[in-house]
Formats: structure tokens, C-alpha cells, sequence
């Protein structure tokens, strides 16, 4: 308060000080703008300025006095309020030191009259806390929603050192806990909003199967607990669930088989698995361009080889009914073999074989075409995969080495990719052998029946000679 008042007094000054030099120079420019015409006018003209100076200054004098003892007051003033405060704040500290002897002595009290309901209230507490996290995300809430607004309040009362819960909201708390457990075990309909995959609200029909699953309109519901909103779900598992859940929802009473998921109360992990994993098309599309160049060639084995199985399920169709015929016809292998034989009866043996020897070997590529291409296709297939397999593992690491093994799902996704083209590979290569194999089985079947008849044709005519 002191330094206050002596700086006012000295700002008081400041402005007295700035007036009397402001008078000064307004009286010293007054009397030069008045020229004095002789010696007795300016004598005269000085006396009267003395004299004005002069009562100014009493009047500058007067001021400062009234100022000085105005500014005594205001510090006399100031001196009290600081001896008022400090013995207010004296009072203060001693009336809070006999409050915080209160307060001490009160809690001591209230903890041993608590006594055993301390434990009690932590044993809510903990409870409250468990059944609240799981309202906040059970299914249910979708159905009733706002269960778990008073629990904020039960769990505060029951860490205050002020408050206390009533029996009231005590015996909400048993409520909601057995209300959960009820509800757990029926399978109920409702109305509510569901949002679909394009953002648009519809108010319809929701089944809530116990806290596992939600289903409106043959359709899995995923519930959001921000919000309390059902949303539908993007993917949806296999046609068989969703039959069944339309089979559930248009039932009144028996039993209906559905499909749940057990493992969380919003749509589990099992669910979350089910409709997250790839399609075949999807896991086609991740093999990218090796995988392409595999199916190509997949697609061009199986075209072949069923073109090549049709052929020779033809011709050995016609050989067998040219065993069956005494007459030569030149539709088939075997017929013009035989035709050979009969334009040349009176060769020698030895002529005549050769000559059946050279008209089977210009029936064999005929028979064998394509053979060695699904030998081929089936053996490099698998390369291919390997190929893309290795190609992939390459652009996995090369990721890994630029953002690095963080999150574990993103290495584990780019390595199944990677191996996406080795099981095209496979899957091209095993058909491919085993269409090779009966292929092969019907050409060497027609080629063994012509050199049979060869060697029949050869042996008759020796026996003639």
C-alpha cells in the first residue's frame, strides 16, 4: 500500500511540474507578442506579470499542499486496509487449521463407521466398472439402450469421501446384472434403425439371437456402441447363413438352425474372420500376373487335353468297329494299315513289314498330338508358381524393409499372396499329369492295337509263303 501512495504523489508532482513550465512559456510568449512602446510601459508590463506569476504560484503551492495531504490520507488509508488484511488472514489460517482438524477427525469417523461396507462398496465398484463395459458393447443395448448412464454415477458416489450410493441404485445395479443374463437367452424382434452399406437409414425389423448376433432382412447386423447404431454388414458371410437367418426372422415360434458367433457380444472375431476372408476370386486376383499366365495356361492344358480325349475316344471308337469289319476302311488308323496290306498282296514278308511299319509310324503323331505339350504344361506349372511365389516374397521384404514388421497382419497378407501363385501352380499342374495320363493311355491303347494287327497281318502272310 505504500509504494502505491508515494507513487501517486510523484505523479501528482509530474503534472504540477509540466503546468507551471506550460504557464512560463504561455506568459513568456504573452509579452513578447506585447511590444512595449517605452521604458515606464515595460516597467509596468513586468510588475504585472510578477504579480500574476506570483498568485499562480500560490495557487500551484495551494494545490500541492491539498495533494500532499490527500496523498498522507490515501497512505494513512492504505496502512490500515494492510493491517485489516493481515489480521483477517491471521483469523484465516487459524480458523483453517481448526476446520482441517475437523475434517481429519470427520474422516477418521467416517471410516470406522463404514467399516465392513468399504469392502462392500469395492466389490460394486469393481462390478459396476465390469457390468459398464460390457452394456457398452452388448447387443442388447442396441435394443435397450442407455443402461449404463447411471453406473457413472454409482461408481463416483462409491469413490467419493462425500457421497454415498442408495439402496436404490444398489439395487439397479442387481437388476442389470440379471436383466443381461435374461436377455442373454432369448431370441427377441424389434424395430430400430439400421444403416446400410451405402449410408441410407431404414427403420425395419431387427432379430437379436440372445448377445451373439443381429439379423434384419436376412442380413448380418454389426452394432456400434458409439452411438448405439446397427450397422449392416459390408460382406456377409456364405448364402446358407443368410438363408437361414431369413428362415429365423420369418419364424414365429419352434426351433430354426442359424448361425451365431460365439466368440463376441458386437460380432466377434469369428465373424469379423469369416467375412474378411477372400473369395476365390479375390485370392485369383492376388496371384496379379503370374497367376494370370498360370490360369491361361491352365485353361489351355484342360482345352486340349479334353480336345485331345474327344479325338481319341472317336477314333478308337471307329478302330474297334474296323476289328469288327473283314473290309479295310481309311476313316481310322487301323483301317488304313490294313488298306496297306491289301493293295500289297504278293509282297515278300520282309517288304510287307516294312511297309506296315511305315504306315503305323505315319499314324503315330496323328495319335500322340498334344501329348508332349501336357507334359510340358504339367511340368512348368509349378515353376510358374514358384516364379510368382519368390517374385512376391521379394516385393513383401522390400515393404518390410521401407515401412518395416510393425503389424505383423500386413507381412502375414503380402506372404499369403506370394504363395497365392505356387497353389495356382499346383492346382494347374496335378489336372494337367493326370489328364496327360489318360490321354496317353487311349493313344498308347490305339498304338498297340495297330502294331498288333501289324504283326497278325505280317504272320498270316508268312504262313501263306
Amino acid at each position: 500500500m505504500n509504494t502505491i501512495s508515494f507513487q501517486s504523489l510523484k505523479h501528482c508532482l509530474q503534472q504540477a511540474l509540466a503546468l507551471t513550465v506550460a504557464g512560463l512559456l504561455l506568459a513568456g510568449s504573452a509579452l513578447a507578442q506585447e511590444q512595449a512602446s517605452s521604458l515606464d510601459e515595460l516597467l509596468r508590463k513586468v510588475q504585472n506579470s510578477q504579480i500574476a506569476e506570483t498568485k499562480e504560484h500560490r495557487q500551484r503551492e495551494a494545490e500541492f499542499r491539498r495533494q500532499k495531504a490527500n496523498q498522507r490520507n490515501l497512505l494513512n488509508q492504505a496502512q490500515r486496509t494492510k493491517a485489516n488484511e493481515e489480521a483477517r488472514s491471521t483469523r484465516l489460517e487459524k480458523t483453517y487449521e481448526e476446520q482441517e482438524i475437523q475434517v481429519s477427525a470427520k474422516r477418521q469417523q467416517l471410516q470406522e463407521r463404514l467399516g465392513s461396507l468399504k469392502e462392500l462398496f469395492g466389490h460394486l465398484t469393481s462390478t459396476a466398472g465390469d457390468l459398464r463395459s460390457n452394456l457398452q458393447t452388448s447387443i442388447i443395448s442396441a435394443q435397450m439402450p442407455g443402461r449404463a448412464e447411471f453406473l457413472d454415477d454409482l461408481i463416483e458416489k462409491m469413490n467419493s469421501a462425500t457421497q454415498l450410493p442408495t439402496i436404490e441404485e444398489i439395487e439397479r445395479l442387481w437388476f442389470e446384472l440379471q436383466r443381461e443374463t435374461i436377455e442373454g437367452g432369448k431370441v427377441v424382434k424389434f424395430m430400430d434403425t439400421v444403416i446400410k452399406p451405402n449410408g441410407e437409414q431404414v427403420e425395419q425389423e431387427v432379430v437379436r439371437i440372445g448377445t451373439f448376433n443381429l439379423v434384419s432382412d436376412g442380413q448380418y447386423l454389426a452394432f456400434n456402441p458409439k452411438g448405439e447404431k446397427l450397422e449392416e454388414l459390408t460382406r456377409q458371410p456364405a448364402g446358407a447363413f443368410l438363408s437361414a437367418a431369413t428362415e429365423l426372422q420369418s419364424s414365429s415360434d419352434g426351433f430354426t438352425r442359424v448361425g451365431i458367433d460365439p466368440t463376441g457380444p458386437s460380432g466377434g472375431s469369428l465373424l469379423s474372420a469369416l467375412i474378411n476372408s477372400p473369395s476365390l476370386i479375390e485370392r485369383w486376383h492376388d496371384g496379379k500376373l503370374v497367376g494370370y499366365i498360370i490360369s491361361c495356361v491352365g485353361v489351355f492344358a484342360v482345352l486340349l487335353a479334353v480336345a485331345r480325349f474327344l479325338a481319341l475316344s472317336s477314333m478308337s471308337s471307329k478302330v474297334n468297329a474296323q476289328l469288327k469289319s473283314e473290309r479295310a476302311n481309311t476313316n481310322n488308323p487301323l483301317g488304313r494299315v490294313l488298306k496297306v496290306a491289301e493293295d500289297n498282296p504278293g509282297l515278300d514278308g520282309e517288304t510287307l513289314e516294312l511297309k506296315l511299319e511305315e504306315a503305323v509310324l505315319k499314324e503315330r503323331p496323328a495319335i500322340e498330338s498334344g501329348l508332349n505339350l501336357l507334359k510340358i504344361i504339367a511340368a512348368v506349372a509349378p515353376l510358374l508358381g514358384l516364379l510368382g511365389t519368390v517374385t512376391g516374397m521379394i516385393i513383401t521384404f522390400q515393404a518390410i524393409t521401407v515401412f518395416g514388421a510393425g503389424d505383423p497382419k500386413t507381412m502375414a497378407a503380402g506372404i499369403s499372396s506370394a504363395l497365392v501363385t505356387t497353389v495356382l501352380g499346383l492346382i494347374v499342374a496335378i489336372p494337367t499329369v493326370l489328364m496327360h495320363t489318360l490321354v496317353s493311355g487311349r493313344a498308347k491303347r490305339i498304338i498297340h492295337i495297330l502294331d498288333e494287327q501289324s504283326a497278325g497281318i505280317i504272320a498270316e502272310h508268312a504262313e501263306r509263303k
